[in-house]
């Protein structure tokens, strides 16, 4: 079976993390032996002379074709038009692609063409399997129905896309109802949670964990108080801030903030103003090869998010033996069952504060939080999006009957 697969949040060697939880995704699809990826991964470049500017200068390197974990990958340009053109971007890929999907389409046929995100992906990915003629399947993850799902003329592509589509699939039952909330057919919405690194995320004792991560030079962890750890770009929807504000109530405990962004400079700011910054730390890019070990060592991951579908992050934490408090978003009630995997808090300093004080004060055991995850796996991943596929290709009639 050969699958089209389009992702705008993809690796590349310009951006070898971007979109990381994608690639593992397919890569688990490839790696099965039964499914042929090509991923094509779309590369916005704007108009001159944007494309001047360092992010956008370095990403117009990007070679027309790599391979990873046994897929071909391929990065066509297209123009795209920061902050104000984003609504436009699904056509503007699909002319971009086009010509490329059709020529690899006739040289050998695609069963079908899959897109990653709702948007700009899905509308996009929608406009090459009607010119193929071949079924289309779409993945919601979180901001791209929660965001773009609010914006009129993107909602208006998104739900052309989904009547077409032969299969939609949603990273949570609560995504999934969000989707049927914007007109999608909810009988078409299948489920598909997230898979898991297991054998990177695991459990390490946690005083072990703290000792490593605190000698590690480009980390240096406090060794000093309970050690919550908030993951993830450093922007507002993430709700660093919101951790700062709870620090207060928090005595002797230490926050280790792991991530990049704009507003670094604001939340060191903000912890300095509440007298705070002597338990702040910020560590930047934190890879995955050391990430299981800061989770391992956190008392608690917070990461009180404006809005998700059903993060990576929090499978990667709890396989690590941290309990959770995050905010009744996207898929949250679906790995926090019970207080042994961590709380459900209000968006705000004081329930937050509140939220880690109870897990600190009843410290759960390693080994049971990670329990409450040991049903993902990117192998089970891989083979439930590989029966949606093959069950549309044998409809179809593009692959024999078993």
């Amino acid at each position: 079976m050969r699958i089209l697969s389009l992702s705008t949040l993809f690796p590349s060697p310009e951006r070898p993390t971007f979109g990381k939880f994608v690639a593992n995704q397919m890569a688990g699809v490839a790696s099965r032996g039964d499914v042929e990826v090509t991923m094509v991964n779309p590369i916005g470049i704007p108009p001159w002379p944007l494309s001047l500017r360092r992010r956008y200068s370095k990403l117009r390197h990007t070679p027309a074709e790599t391979t990873l974990e046994g897929m071909r990958i391929l990065h066509p340009q297209f123009t795209t038009i920061p902050k104000i053109g984003g609504d436009g971007n699904p056509g503007r890929i699909a002319e971009a692609i086009m010509p490329l999907a059709r020529r690899l389409h006739a040289e050998q046929p695609f069963d079908i063409v899959d897109a990653q995100f709702f948007f700009p992906d899905g509308p996009a990915a929608a406009r090459i399997a009607a010119d193929l003629g071949v079924p289309l399947t779409i993945k919601a993850r979180g901001s791209d129905i929660h965001y773009w799902g609010g914006r009129p003329r993107a909602l208006e592509q998104m739900l052309g896309a989904a009547r077409q589509a032969d299969r939609l699939l949603a990273v949570s039952c609560a995504l999934r109802s969000d989707m049927a909330r914007l007109g999608m057919a909810k009988d078409k919405i299948a489920v598909h949670y997230t898979g898991l690194d297991r054998s990177r995320f695991k459990v390490m004792d946690r005083a072990a964990a703290r000792a490593l991560v605190s000698a590690i030079p480009e980390l240096g962890v406090w060794t000093r108080g309970p050690l919550i750890v908030t993951p993830g770009s450093l922007i507002q929807i993430k709700g660093q801030r919101l951790v700062i504000e709870a620090l207060p109530e928090l005595e002797e405990a230490t926050l280790a903030i792991a991530g990049t962004g704009e507003d670094e400079q604001a939340l060191r700011a903000h912890a300095k103003e509440l007298g705070v910054a002597d338990r702040v730390q910020f560590l930047g890019h934190v890879s995955h090869d050391v990430l299981p070990q800061l989770f391992s060592a956190a008392n608690v991951v917070a990461l009180p998010s404006e809005r998700e579908g059903l993060a990576n992050v929090w499978i990667e934490a709890m396989a690590c033996g941290a309990p959770l408090v995050i905010p009744d978003i996207g898929g949250a009630v679906e790995v926090v069952t019970n207080p042994g995997a961590g709380r459900i808090a209000v968006r705000e300093p004081h329930a937050i504060a509140s939220a880690i004080r109870e897990i600190l004060k009843n410290q759960p055991d390693q080994d049971a939080v990670a329990q409450n995850v040991a049903r993902f796996c990117w192998e089970t991943n891989a083979a439930e999006i590989v029966e949606i596929w093959r069950a549309l290709a044998h409809r179809e009639g593009a692959l024999p009957a078993d």
